[in-house]
């Protein structure tokens, strides 16, 4: 009889999971955004908070916990329940700084439950009109005859564009000198102003800069060309075949969320980037919507870590 009455409650149990996944969330969720208010991320989560507010029914709150480039926000996440009622969305700086630290608070891979890659934006590299190059051939043919001369702004050591910048650098071979900045702003203003050369920069600071000729595009750094610039071709079109570099934004939660969580999550995360609003909004800051499965995303995880790891390793890069 005991043993009937535990099969009774395992079968209870199962039946259970479903049943709660059904009926999630049923209080209001937050979601973690680990930068300032302003930025993309933010600008993003918002966005993405209001869409699954309509779908759910639930408020879905946006907590900016901002520090440690990332680190701090996602620690609390990867402490927090595994039940979906706190969920993160991080940038390529999730993986990126598991390459430039020595120690970190939390695994990036193991101590999360990755739901899917949101959207991403691809990086333009420009330069000032003064540079002597008009594609990027004749870019690298520039730098390798005077070595250490090319001048790249970036917005801070470690960030994607000073990545970007170190992943272009090995695969032509070149040695540039990388500038940092505290930020894209004042990075901006010294390509503006001629004191550096060039920069991989995003798509809404570059390409009103490009169209008014106050600089030179070369490049993006896509899989694919940019519906904003067409005829603006990739690296790997332009010699570097395989070449991609995206800042990415991704959505966790804790390890742990059970299957059926995360999968109603991903239901409602992808019909809202589906949205023909949400599109509007996007596309035209340069953003490419992604919405990948989950097993993809995991994937794609391992793979930007190890890259990434390659990149700050060959370039001997230490953070700030």
């Amino acid at each position: 009889m005991k043993s009937i009455f535990i099969i009774a409650c395992a079968l209870l149990a199962a039946v259970a999971v479903p049943a709660s996944a059904q009926n999630f969330p049923a209080k209001p969720v937050r979601l973690v955004v680990p930068f300032p208010p302003g930025g993309p991320a933010d600008s993003l989560g918002r966005l993405l908070a209001e869409k699954l507010k309509q779908s759910w029914g639930e408020s879905v709150i946006v907590e900016n916990r901002g520090g440690a480039g990332g680190n701090i926000g996602a620690e609390a996440v990867a402490k927090a329940a595994p039940d979906g009622y706190t969920l993160l969305l991080n940038a390529s700086n999730h993986v990126i700084n598991s390459a430039l630290l020595d120690k970190m608070p939390f695994d990036p891979i193991k101590d999360f439950t990755p739901i899917t890659e949101v959207a991403s934006y691809m990086l333009v590299l420009v330069v000032h009109p003064s540079v002597q190059a008009n594609s990027l051939r004749e870019l690298v043919a520039l730098a390798r005859s005077k070595p250490k001369s090319l001048l790249i702004a970036n917005a801070g050591n470690g960030t994607p564009t000073h990545l970007t910048a170190a992943l272009f650098a090995q695969a032509a071979n070149i040695d540039a000198v990388h500038v940092p900045y505290k930020g894209a702003a004042p990075a901006n203003t010294d390509l503006l102003g001629g004191q550096v050369h060039a920069m991989f920069n995003n798509p809404v600071n570059a390409l009103p800069q490009v169209k008014a000729g106050k600089l030179r595009a070369l490049a993006v750094t896509g899989a694919k060309r940019t519906e904003l610039m067409p005829d603006l071709p990739t690296v790997a079109e332009s010699g570097y075949p395989g070449f991609e570099a995206t800042t990415w934004y991704g959505l966790f939660g804790p390890a742990g969320i059970p299957r059926e969580v995360a999968e109603r999550i991903h239901e409602h995360v992808l019909k809202a980037l589906h949205s023909k609003d949400v599109q509007a909004k996007l596309a035209p800051q340069g953003w490419d919507i992604v919405g990948s499965s989950q097993p993809d995303f995991a994937a794609f995880l391992v793979a930007e870590t190890e890259k990434w790891t390659r990149v700050v390793k060959g370039a001997g890069i230490k953070p700030d």
